[in-house]
């Protein structure tokens, strides 16, 4: 299919000779003036090059070419102008307008040819270009995009594992009910919270703040190796049993670690559960266990789910006890500072308060949903 030139001169003798030499080989729309050039451009089907006389009755081809690229439509259409100026300003400031070449008349018509072929190359190889990287950065962002589904799906089935892990232990002891959801929810308010201070904000260290939170889950995955008459028992457990219970600590840190080694992915995310488990009965004073840990040798994640477990607890309702209401929860937690808890943290968790009685209502377990309980949590 032939090329279409749109031709704008207002002197019928030059725009004869030079239809004369096109019409062979291209398509040919002409135009006498600037009005007749700025409608006709737009014709479908649109010119593939433009020539462009500088003197016309209404406007100059200079005021014409600057209008023709700053259209959008209109801008990747190579305009050479046709003129007898011969002058280097003149020729110079077509240039600075966007034309591609400048023809002297009268037209010599092996060279006008000539320069409409280089121009009308270098427009297809500049739309294969544009096409190319079009399809390109098509193909890119697809595979983008099936990427980011795969890691998400990927992390989907991450955060499912740990959740379902989770449960395993607390399907073992029936009155924990909704803890893990609880715990995870305190602890991703907590983590939030504390990862807007200065200390962390500004420190530059890189933490991968939301697996502190995805790993809760996992806290108490070592209760699966406790005896039942230990986990189930609807009392106070007495010394001896303390030290047997004490010991889900170091199961579920090594039940991790197997994981981590079996499947040849030390350092993956399982690390902070890892931290998690074994080390969230350590207490900010020293008087934890299982290993005694004080102040900051107690790893971040473990800190932040101590308080965590501590809260849900003293809110929740056991055989061997009643549920505390918030306000008293929350007022012993309080005295625990620098004690029991970083002080950091509970200070983060004395920022609202409110927000942690709001989610043990929202995963309330099924056994403690009357009034009488929801009520004592509002408190």
């Amino acid at each position: 299919m032939k090329k279409t030139i749109l031709l704008v001169d207002d002197d019928p003798a030059v725009a004869e000779g030079v239809e004369a030499c096109l019409r062979p080989l291209y398509q040919v729309r002409s135009a006498a003036n600037g009005l007749e050039a700025l409608a006709r451009v737009r014709m479908l089907p649109q010119p593939d090059l433009i020539l462009l006389d500088i003197e016309l009755p209404d406007m100059t081809g200079y005021d014409i070419c600057a209008a023709f690229k700053r259209d959008a439509l209109t801008a990747p259409i190579p305009v050479i102008f046709l003129s007898g100026r011969a002058d280097v300003g003149d020729i110079t400031h077509g240039f600075e307008l966007g034309a591609e070449d400048y023809v002297t008349k009268p037209v010599a018509p092996p060279i006008l040819l000539a320069r409409i072929r280089t121009h009308l190359r270098l427009r297809e190889a500049g739309d294969l270009l544009r096409d190319q990287n079009t399809h390109l950065e098509s193909l890119v962002g697809k595979r983008t995009r099936d990427l980011e589904a795969r890691t998400l799906e990927l992390q989907r089935s991450k955060d499912l594992a740990i959740v379902a892990l989770g449960s395993i232990a607390e399907t073992r002891d029936n009155e924990t009910g909704n803890h893990i959801l609880r715990t995870s929810a305190y602890v991703e308010v907590l983590a939030k919270r504390l990862a807007r201070q200065p200390a962390y904000r500004e420190s530059g260290a890189t933490r991968d703040w939301a697996m502190i939170w995805k790993s809760a889950p996992l806290h108490d995955i070592g209760k699966v190796g406790i005896p039942d008459h230990i986990l189930l028992k609807p009392g106070a457990l007495n010394a001896a049993e303390f030290e047997v219970m004490k010991r889900h600590t170091i199961l579920g840190r090594n039940a991790i670690r197997s994981a981590e080694i079996r499947v040849r992915s030390e350092g993956s995310f399982l690390r902070l559960a890892s931290e998690i488990a074994y080390s969230h009965h350590e207490r900010w004073d020293g008087k934890g266990y299982p290993q005694g840990l004080s102040g900051q040798n107690i790893p971040l994640s473990a800190r932040i789910m101590a308080l965590a477990d501590v809260y849900d607890a003293l809110i929740s309702k056991r055989v061997y006890k009643a549920a505390m209401t918030h306000s008293t929860a929350v007022e012993i937690i309080r005295a625990e500072r620098g004690k029991h808890f970083d002080p950091q943290i509970l200070d983060c968790f004395m920022e609202d308060p409110g927000e942690f009685r709001d989610i043990a209502v929202r995963f309330n377990d099924a056994d403690t949903e009357d009034s009488r309980d929801e009520q004592s949590l509002a408190v």
